[in-house]
């Protein structure tokens, strides 16, 4: 996987108000559609093709649309996929020499391929999870603190 397909895919003016419309429309699908469903079919606009996906996919999908009716750039990586040390530090927004760091303390789990380090993409998610709730544990007892402490105001 090269460095160019974790760009992120970052919409445009038009784009972002594309999918704006579409994402209240497939969330709504996905709650109110038959629910038990694993198999959706998708009619294609220009062709009126159908394609049946998976539902996953089409989770997967609202989650983009939301992304992108927010503006945000959005990157697709397969959980097995095996990452460069830098594009495992630019998909956690940290440098690479702070990324070494995590996986020589065995924060995040690679290997060696000859003397170069591959990160799977499974392991820096779970990683930045891990991350996630030890920050809004901090956050959580921050608040406590200043609550306790009359400083809330």
């Amino acid at each position: 996987m090269t460095l160019s397909a974790l760009e992120p895919v970052v919409p445009d003016a038009e784009a972002i108000s594309t999918a704006d419309a579409a994402v209240d429309r497939v969330r709504n699908y996905l709650a109110t559609g038959t629910p038990r469903a694993t198999r959706i079919r998708v009619r294609v606009e220009d062709d009126g093709e159908v394609v049946v996906v998976p539902r996953a996919a089409v989770e997967l999908f609202a989650q983009i649309l939301a992304h992108m009716a927010a503006g945000h750039g959005v990157t697709v990586v397969p959980e097995h996929a095996e990452l460069t040390t830098q594009q495992a530090a630019t998909l956690l927004n940290v440098s690479r020499p702070y990324l070494i760091g995590l996986l020589d303390a065995g924060e995040i789990d690679y290997r060696r391929v000859g003397k170069h380090r591959r990160v799977r993409a499974a392991s820096l998610l779970a990683y930045q999870r891990r991350d996630d709730r030890r920050r809004r544990a901090a956050a959580d007892e921050l608040a406590e603190l200043t609550e306790e402490m009359g400083l809330y105001e």
